[in-house]
């Protein structure tokens, strides 16, 4: 099989990556619920589905066949099995564990893309602090505020306003996520994997006083 297994484990975390070169889904399908397989043949796009199919194949070695429901706000989760979350790039998927409290993982390849539009998601205080030059430290901006975009559990947030980064050490941030009613803190993580950013909570969300 073209898939390879890797496990970053820290504190009470586990994030499960799955590699893989180029591979034909359809040959996979046994891998999938048959609600999976409905929405499998809804993608038309080849990566898609290979993302797709990747992550039901990393879900099947870690839970078995059971089912990835979505909640309202689209954040995953299986029956019995604590918090988890998903993410995908090209030519890896993930998906993080923790059975203690929300967990947001993003995965981010190293690109310009972030560099180019820093001003439209970093807050004047995180253009003025952060390295904006970096390709790198832009893309992990940006992941980090994926990563507090999927635990905010709201739509319509501003990424420049509402979540905001503060780089406390080379891979430890703090992440605040600023809602209507209150305003959480939570400490972030970040990883390189070949080029790849990959970005998690490290700890539970805290409402601040």
């Amino acid at each position: 099989m073209p898939f390879t297994q890797e496990i970053i484990q820290f504190k009470n975390i586990e994030v499960h990556l799955m590699h893989f070169n180029a591979f034909s889904p359809a040959d996979y399908l046994d891998q999938l619920t048959e609600q999976e397989k409905e929405r499998f043949f809804s993608f038309t796009n080849v990566n898609r589905q290979r993302e797709f199919v990747a992550i039901r194949i990393l879900r099947h070695r870690l839970f078995g066949f059971q089912h990835i429901h979505y909640d309202e706000h689209g954040a995953p989760y299986i029956e019995d099995e604590g918090f988890i979350s998903i993410s995908h790039a090209p030519r890896t998927v993930g998906i993080a564990l923790s059975k203690d409290f929300k967990i947001g993982l993003d995965l981010e390849p190293q690109r310009n893309k972030a560099k180019k539009l820093f001003t439209k998601f970093l807050s004047d205080n995180e253009i003025e602090k952060l390295d904006v030059t970096s390709e790198e430290e832009m893309t992990t901006a940006w992941s980090l505020k994926e990563v507090l975009y999927k635990l905010a559990g709201r739509k319509q947030i501003i990424f420049k306003t509402d979540l905001l980064i503060q780089k406390e050490s080379l891979n430890k941030w703090t992440g605040t996520i600023i809602n209507p009613d209150e305003t959480i803190k939570v400490e972030l993580s970040t990883f390189v994997r070949n080029e790849l950013i990959i970005c998690v909570n490290a700890d539970s969300c805290n409402i601040e006083e």
